[in-house]
């Protein structure tokens, strides 16, 4: 079993985080002297579940310095335990960590629960199961020593969705674990929310973090997300660089930041005279009610 313990309490800072690959330590030359590069603290562990299904994420996130580990949406326990279970050795489980309420992400946290030594926080919306902390929006925490966690407030797809932007103390590399609000080219349903609200997500909320956020959805659903997007804009590069990635690529998560989701995400230019013209509506919430419907109907 995955060793636990009480996760660090809420702070009030501000937040952001890094990548999921641990690089070598790599001179750089100025002049006669060498610098070497910070090696990351933040490691991210994608587990897939339910592959040629619903293709759902879940994401272990580890504090290299200190061992200290959150898991993200670990619906399928089948598929997460043994994960857990294999990196027990190297790390503390300090929480559940929820994007929103639907059974493919929340409803395996119970399950977690009861295969762990000792109870830890379950974090996310007011309606996932087991919950413990929701954390208002713009509040901080910890994982370990050096990941700031920042909870994003996004509802619409549920009314209890949050966003995590995280950022590693030692190199400042930035991600974002966007549930079913913001995909890869795409956005979520609106199952309990609107237009107006999912432009603030993805426009207002999300758009305002740096452009090198790189991007953790909760499914990987790019290969369809390209396909609509063609369909409205087929004369977008940007929409075609994302579709060679996804032909060649199984997995696109943590591939593409935030500055490159505002090129090829149609759902993230709603602003633009192609997108109005496209939907025949003029004011950004109204495009993006329009694009959903699209979607929906292609």
């Amino acid at each position: 079993m995955i060793t636990s313990r009480l996760i660090r309490p809420f702070l009030s800072t501000s937040v952001a985080i890094s990548s999921f690959i641990r690089p070598v330590n790599t001179p750089q030359f100025f002049g006669s002297a060498v610098a070497q590069q910070p090696l990351r603290k933040m490691h991210i562990l994608s587990i897939p579940m339910w592959v040629g299904s619903s293709n759902n994420y879940a994401y272990l996130v580890s504090d290299d310095e200190t061992k200290d580990a959150v898991i993200i949406d670990p619906a399928n326990p089948p598929e997460v335990t043994p994960v857990l279970s294999e990196k027990s050795k190297d790390l503390n489980l300090t929480a559940i960590v929820n994007t929103h309420h639907h059974w493919d992400h929340a409803g395996g946290n119970k399950k977690i629960l009861s295969s762990l030594p000792s109870q830890i926080p379950v974090i996310g919306g007011k309606d996932c199961e087991a919950v413990t902390k929701t954390p208002s929006h713009n509040s901080t925490f910890n994982i370990g020593k050096n990941i700031h966690v920042k909870a994003l407030h996004t509802p619409c797809h549920t009314q209890d969705s949050i966003c995590w932007f995280m950022e590693d103390n030692a190199t400042n590399e930035r991600v974002v674990f966007t549930g079913d609000t913001l995909f890869i080219g795409g956005c979520g349903k609106f199952f309990e929310g609107n237009g107006t609200e999912m432009h603030k997500a993805l426009n207002e909320v999300l758009a305002s973090l740096p452009d090198d956020t790189k991007v953790y959805p909760g499914h990987e659903y790019t290969k369809s997300n390209v396909k609509f997007l063609k369909k409205v804009q087929p004369e977008n590069e940007a929409i075609r660089k994302l579709e060679k990635f996804a032909d060649e690529n199984q997995q696109t998560q943590g591939k593409f930041t935030i500055g490159q989701e505002k090129e090829h995400n149609l759902f993230m230019r709603v602003h633009t005279e192609e997108m109005k013209k496209a939907t025949g509506e003029t004011e950004p919430q109204a495009v993006m009610a329009k694009l959903r419907e699209m979607k929906n109907n292609s």
